[in-house]
């Protein structure tokens, strides 16, 4: 009877339906509901009345369950259970369709987890994976509940706004989220300092026409990932909405770091090196490596213009490594055919990226032993932010280099909130003035006392001094006058190729 109830009442009650197709629930004997596949035959007199009806019944219960399962998994995020981009742009297509013709918006908020990859390196993708759940759970706290969470990346969510919305609120709820995902959490036990970058693009009726809502689905997802490139850019942790002039830069910079990816197989890479002066000798002592690229169509491009995308793509371990091995070669020539002194030091710039790298310091290491230079000869220049960034390994890297003899120098003191902390917890060997703080050195006097106290500081912690952007001869005597150690300013020399270098070296 059970079955029967669940045929169609035309199968029963037609005289001309006589098969039927299809498939019926029935509980067995054990209690468990069970799917049966079922092909049916009815014969029936010449008044059309039922004489029997019987057929065969397949159980196809764990086929359909098996079947719901990878339609799931097509659809879902195996590790939160969220939903992923193919069902997060058919929602977002279907939300489109909705606000045809009407004052209504649609929203979607791109937020990108600023350094799981940190978390991964250095505590393991088990924390990693454990963090992900958790930013999944305070999204959905943080969010309405007719928003549609998904994950569709590593370290990517996006929040469809479900309901009325507008630009404010969009931007206030981007906000929310934001805060709820910035701070301190103990995920296992370990401690993770996480910031979050949110992109938040805007859809409206008048921008469906004459597109469908599947297309306008994928650029509305570009768009806010465009937005949020852009949060990540201006510095992270931060909320951005999008703008057309977005969409161009993005795609501009994209392009930019897919070609960098390429860069260095094309040998399109270059150091140019900048002397570093003793203001007691007046000799060179060192020069700083600085890195340029000679883009095929863009010309000669600063590490301004694209550094920031190596970091973010994880490009610049092969160029740092790259940079230090060329930068280490060239101190080996120089040192054979005698142009610079032995107690001559190349430095070097290394971020926090490079320095989370589990074989960073073994790298290093093996590149100094492989050119026979005296560790000594290689200093790494690294920032405060270096030292803030209490999730990666970057102190211990730092410290391993120097117990092997790599000098150490802070770079760009003076320029963050936190310098003093930095200087008392750093190991440095050098510090590196930054020159925004002498900058009026032998105008009106004002910096001498800044500067005068941060040298005695730097000389009390037993490290030696070296002042940057050095522009003019007022501001040379001044700092000799105030004990710094070295100079280093286009006073005393532009960056140059390695043989102009090799060169001017070998005239002076």
């Amino acid at each position: 009877q059970t079955i029967r109830d669940q045929l169609p009442r035309e199968l029963l009650t037609s005289s001309v339906t006589s098969k039927w197709s299809g498939e019926v629930g029935f509980r067995g004997p054990d209690g468990l509901e069970r799917i049966l596949d079922t092909d049916l035959v009815i014969r029936r007199d010449d008044l059309g009345v039922i004489e029997y009806w019987g057929g065969v019944m397949r159980d196809v219960t764990a086929r359909n369950h098996m079947q719901s399962e990878l339609l799931r998994q097509a659809t879902h995020d195996g590790l939160t259970g969220l939903p992923n981009r193919i069902l997060l742009l058919r929602n977002t297509a279907d939300a489109l369709e909705r606000i045809r013709g009407t004052r209504g918006h649609v929203a979607l908020l791109f937020l990108d987890l600023d350094k799981l990859k940190d978390v991964n390196d250095n505590a393991g993708h088990d924390v990693g994976d454990a963090l992900l759940a958790q930013v999944a759970n305070r999204v959905a706290h943080a969010t309405r509940p007719a928003d549609v969470i998904a994950r569709i990346g590593g370290d990517e969510f996006v929040v469809l706004c479900n309901g009325s919305i507008d630009e404010h609120s969009a931007l206030e709820l981007a906000e929310r989220i934001r805060l709820a995902l910035s701070g301190k959490m103990m995920i296992r036990g370990v401690e993770v300092d996480l910031t979050v970058s949110v992109g938040v693009s805007l859809a409206t009726a008048a921008q469906l026409e004459g597109i469908s809502s599947s297309d306008a689905a994928l650029t509305l997802l570009r768009n806010s990932d465009a937005a949020m490139y852009t949060a990540k850019r201006r510095g992270r942790s931060r909320v951005e909405m999008y703008t057309e002039a977005m969409r161009v830069e993005g795609a501009q910079q994209k392009q930019l770091a897919a070609e960098l990816e390429r860069a260095l197989a094309n040998e399109e890479l270059r150091l140019a090196y900048q002397p570093i002066i003793s203001t007691h000798s007046g000799r060179v002592v060192g020069a700083e490596a600085l890195l340029r690229w000679d883009h095929p169509s863009l010309g000669r491009l600063l590490p301004a213009q694209f550094l920031h995308l190596a970091n973010e793509s994880g490009a610049i371990v092969p160029i740092g490594d790259w940079v230090i091995n060329q930068a280490c070669t060239d101190t080996r020539a120089w040192l054979d055919a005698g142009l610079v002194e032995r107690t001559f030091s190349v430095h070097v710039n290394v971020s926090s990226r490079q320095l989370q790298e589990g074989t960073f310091v073994e790298r290093v290491l093996a590149i100094v032993r492989s050119l026979d230079l005296n560790p000594h000869q290689l200093t790494m220049d690294f920032d405060e932010s270096t030292l803030n960034d209490a999730q990666s390994g970057t102190v211990r890297s730092l410290q391993a280099l120097r117990r092997f003899g790599v000098q150490l120098a802070l770079d760009d003191f003076g320029v963050g909130v936190s310098s003093l902390t930095a200087l008392r917890a750093c190991e440095a060997d050098v510090l590196k003035l930054d020159g925004t703080v002498a900058r009026s050195l032998g105008n009106n006097g004002d910096d001498d006392p800044i500067v005068r106290a941060i040298i005695q500081l730097a000389h009390a912690l037993e490290m030696q001094v070296v002042a940057e952007w050095v522009t003019q001869a007022d501001q040379l005597h001044r700092l000799r006058m105030l004990g710094c150690d070295m100079v280093q300013g286009y006073l005393l020399g532009e960056p140059i190729a390695a043989e102009v270098f090799a060169a001017r070296t070998m005239r002076s």
